[in-house]
């Protein structure tokens, strides 16, 4: 099995004719992603290989009703309206790729999926990939069936280059990936790392779960609560840019790695981690190491 994507998404791309969105739709539809129209304003009848572009989501709609996951590629001051347009017409899953996303319009997308009982991942999301199933936006390059072998590990990231480099020491140690999402590094994330533990507990064939975290943002520690109280498989997780804690107070990473308080260090949320229960390696590498001596 896997979570948010399978052989049944049919994907709706808002932005399609942009250049990033253009140069990533054939990655997914070569992967076998049913991607089935584009929305740009104003570029209806023109097609991105293959695949018919409308000016809305609403007309989208109407010649595509099977649509049920849409992925935005537009620039930062028109995420929130294509976000909004994608949730008002009821699409439940939407994947942000839109990196700089202003926080109140993510603060707001945020509030509005959750009004709808939408399910958003990203801002500034490298995408989501069940293995042999689907993929949405430019996780794993043009060559991600190399990386990203099915299996029944679930990969949950903020970063997004190290979600396929976690998928790789995986495939190293020997195991497979049943779903990866990278949710972004952003201060408001619109699945959270706890978000995706919910649905990886209840996911039969996700026997294990890798964290991939960062310094800044409380999202670890709202993990770190559920695996202790709920949770009910094995976690392994890594935190990044625990160095950082011993240089001067110049800031490194995006804005959500700001640190803003004590927890939010990358020490505070390793120890958290660890007495809920999970697995955490001070190595990245070590994911694999320690996955095999668990299960």
């Amino acid at each position: 099995m896997s979570i948010l994507v399978d052989r049944d998404t049919k994907v709706l791309v808002q932005g399609i004719t942009g250049r990033e969105a253009s140069e990533k739709v054939p990655e997914m539809i070569d992967y076998g992603t049913d991607v089935v129209a584009g929305v740009t304003p104003g570029k209806a009848g023109q097609e991105v290989y293959g695949t018919p572009v409308y000016n809305t989501v609403k007309d989208a709609l109407q010649q595509h009703p099977e649509i049920n996951a849409s992925i935005i590629y537009v620039p930062p001051s028109a995420a929130k309206s294509a976000a909004f347009e994608a949730l008002e017409a009821r699409i439940p899953l939407i994947n942000i790729i839109t990196e700089r996303v202003p926080v109140k319009d993510s603060w707001q997308i945020y509030r509005k999926a959750e009004e709808i009982g939408a399910r958003v991942v990203g801002p500034t999301s490298v995408g989501i990939i069940s293995p042999e199933k689907n993929k949405l936006g430019p996780i794993g390059g043009e060559n991600a069936e190399k990386v990203y072998r099915p299996g029944k590990i679930g990969i949950m990231s903020k970063s997004g280059g190290m979600t396929t480099e976690t998928a790789h020491v995986l495939k190293q140690a020997g195991f497979g990936v049943s779903t990866a999402l990278g949710l972004g590094g952003d201060r408001i994330a619109g699945t959270t790392f706890k978000d995706c533990l919910k649905l990886f507990e209840n996911d039969d064939e996700t026997e294990a779960v890798v964290m991939f975290g960062e310094l800044g943002g409380r999202y670890e520690l709202e993990a770190a609560k559920y695996i202790e109280e709920e949770f009910s498989k094995p976690v392994v997780g890594f935190i990044a840019g625990e160095f950082t804690e011993s240089l001067p107070s110049q800031q490194y990473g995006h804005a959500g790695a700001i640190i803003r308080e004590e927890m939010e260090r990358p020490s505070y949320k390793k120890k958290a981690l660890k007495e809920s229960g999970a697995h955490i390696v001070d190595v990245h590498h070590e994911i694999g190491v320690k996955l095999r001596e668990i299960l």
